[in-house]
């Protein structure tokens, strides 16, 4: 097995970058999701604002956000945001370890991708693992990723939404997707993560699943079902 794909999402709810490396914190792929989109104090996302879901962000060579190209915090920025998801909505900052929805990382396979039968995007994915066989990803939880000094907690598997329905490239629904989720998946694809040991993840790195007994941390936020941010 080996990391086949690395994604970051700079901006919730909005598409997210490729990566041939990324550099894993305790709390998750440096630079992802430290920017959201807010109507009158409260939280937008692609559950409610489909639009969201098809705008591209992306990290500068300076660090920096970028939604459409655009610095997240101009005007031009703004009006990207208008167009997907209201005159009300603005663009805020916030990297507080309860900016995700479950856990700081979300794990996929391609086995899990291929049985699904859709683009793996939908699944929002941090880490795509490659070379696993069918759904052997659900035979996971409790168990440890090793991807050389990285070791990644494996926790359970991710219940899905109606983002899954929303095309990233064309913004059209197809609730078939999530039918499908719920009727052969029972609900569930891909895997919550957390990490055990941060560092350096690149695409092609081995990977290995092992037993090892792993506590995983008390943190604001890492809690199933945490109430801040959804979609």
């Amino acid at each position: 097995m080996h990391v086949e794909q690395l994604w970051r999402y700079p901006v919730k709810s909005l598409r997210g970058e490729p990566l041939p490396r990324a550099e894993l914190t305790l709390d998750g792929i440096t630079g992802d999701r430290v920017v959201h989109v807010r109507e009158h104090g409260h939280v937008l996302t692609g559950r409610t604002r489909h639009g969201l879901l098809t705008v591209p962000a992306t990290t500068g060579r300076d660090g920096g956000v970028l939604v459409d190209g655009h610095p997240w915090d101009s005007e031009a920025a703004a009006e990207v945001i208008h167009a997907a998801a209201g005159p009300t909505a603005e663009l805020a900052r916030h990297d507080g370890i309860e900016r995700f929805d479950v856990l700081p990382l979300l794990v996929a396979t391609d086995g899990g991708i291929a049985a699904l039968g859709y683009d793996g995007r939908r699944l929002r994915p941090n880490v795509v693992i490659g070379g696993v066989d069918g759904l052997a990803e659900r035979e996971w939880e409790g168990r440890v990723l090793r991807i050389g000094d990285v070791v990644i907690g494996v926790e359970s598997l991710r219940a899905r939404c109606i983002v899954t329905t929303i095309d990233p490239d064309t913004g059209d629904q197809d609730l078939d997707v999530l039918r499908r989720i719920h009727r052969v998946f029972g609900t569930k694809v891909a895997l919550n993560c957390w990490v055990a040991h941060p560092g350096t993840l690149r695409v092609g790195d081995p990977v290995e699943v092992v037993d090892l007994d792993l506590a995983r941390p008390s943190r604001g936020g890492w809690i199933l079902g945490a109430p801040y941010l959804v979609s």
